[in-house]
């Protein structure tokens, strides 16, 4: 199979502190922000958005796993934090792809059940095939692919991160 590279590991560094910018401009007005990563790829995004949000302002940054089962995303949505901790808050959900939109708005779903003060959410990589009415507010790359085209994120722990399309 073969690997084309969309994004560097710079590109990707790049991306990340772009979005945390976007997401400080937007949160500015509120003391904590809550980083909702969606399992497992979307989680790891969440934490290297929320070092980098961490590291140019004052915001209280807490990070929330969200574990959607992909092959059945209408199954109840699992947390890290339970819903008093984000309740009342600023949230992002985040996830690495945005393919058709089914896993994003299954998740979306789970987080209407609470009020919030604001909801937005972040993707790397925006593909332009969803079934779905869901939108990324914020996105480091829309690209648009055939739907036979794979886009595959790796966060390698020795960080040497990259996304291809394969």
């Amino acid at each position: 199979m073969n690997k084309n590279i969309i994004l560097t590991n710079q590109e990707i560094e790049h991306k990340i502190k772009r979005i945390a910018y976007q997401i400080y401009e937007t949160f500015v007005d509120e003391e904590e922000v809550v980083i909702a990563g969606i399992a497992t790829n979307g989680s790891v995004f969440a934490q290297k958005i929320a070092a980098a949000l961490e590291n140019i302002s004052t915001l209280k940054v807490s990070i929330c796993e969200v574990r959607v089962d992909k092959q059945n995303p209408q199954l109840p949505v699992q947390t890290s934090l339970t819903k008093e901790e984000y309740s009342n808050k600023g949230l992002v959900l985040v996830d690495d792809v945005l393919n058709s939109g089914t896993t994003l708005i299954y998740a979306v779903r789970h987080f209407l059940d609470v009020p919030l003060k604001k909801f937005k959410t972040a993707v790397l990589v925006d593909r332009n095939h969803k079934k779905y009415p869901v939108k990324a507010d914020f996105k480091g790359i829309s690209l648009s692919t055939s739907l036979l085209e794979h886009v595959q994120v790796i966060f390698d722990e020795n960080g040497d991160n990259y996304a291809f399309l394969s």
